[in-house]
């Protein structure tokens, strides 16, 4: 009945062995036969039915993960080695507090985003932002003063 379902002989052993493990695992289980083939049919056919939604939301998921990757995977901008950390210190004291702090933990301190989201409060998806926008503003402060990079 599974196999039917998901057409996948994968999904449907697990199905089947998740039925037999929800099965053997309750608490009471109905004691006439006609009962306990109702119950098997049903869950298994419940569990084929929530296995046919996940494989749609993964690959769904999998696609606009990958349809934004190409789209929006902007080039991180690089500082070469060769520049000071004298000017880029220097550069830094003219950033905004918030993209500063990114790019100070991040640069100088070594931390990631999901610590300095716990430190700072902030989403890790703001700090990204924060951290690009600052590298990208960073480059332009060092390229503007004449120091060309």
């Amino acid at each position: 009945m599974s196999y039917r379902i998901v057409l996948n002989p994968e999904d449907a052993e697990e199905v089947m062995q998740d039925t037999i493990l929800k099965f053997v695992s309750m608490p009471w289980r109905p004691m006439k036969e006609a009962q306990v083939s109702a119950w098997l049919a049903r869950t298994c056919i419940r569990a084929s039915i929530d296995r046919l939604r996940q494989r749609k939301r993964e690959t769904l998921f999998l696609e606009e993960y990958a349809r934004d990757a190409a789209d929006s995977a902007p080039e991180e901008p690089e500082i070469p080695a060769e520049v000071s950390a004298a000017r880029i210190l220097a550069a830094l004291q003219q950033l905004p507090d918030p993209v500063r702090l990114v790019l100070t933990l991040t640069l100088a301190e070594g931390l990631d985003y999901d610590e300095i989201a716990q430190y700072t409060g902030m989403k890790p998806a703001t700090l990204r932002s924060h951290f690009l926008r600052g590298k990208q503003r960073l480059i332009k402060i060092l390229e503007k003063d004449g120091k060309q990079i």
